[in-house]
């Protein structure tokens, strides 16, 4: 663990100072708040690779998509 001196806001100070264990609460919320930062992060990246994806498989029909089996002979 480790100690921290912050500044807070007043009335966030307020509604803090009502909680029982402040530490607890406090490090449950910044903990919740990394996750949904964390998933965020992740659905962008996985949207980027879908978009990347499709670019890529719009170009391979692109380049192959005239190309037909009946050609080959």
């Amino acid at each position: 663990m480790v100690r921290l001196n912050i500044t807070l806001p007043e009335d966030i100070a307020r509604r803090l100072r009502s909680k029982p264990n402040r530490s607890r609460f406090i490090a449950e919320v910044l903990r919740e708040r990394f996750e949904q930062e964390e998933r965020e992060r992740l659905k962008r990246l996985l949207i980027e690779g879908y978009r990347q994806r499709a670019r890529e498989v719009e170009e391979i029909e692109r380049d192959w998509g005239p190309i037909e089996v009946g050609d080959w002979d």
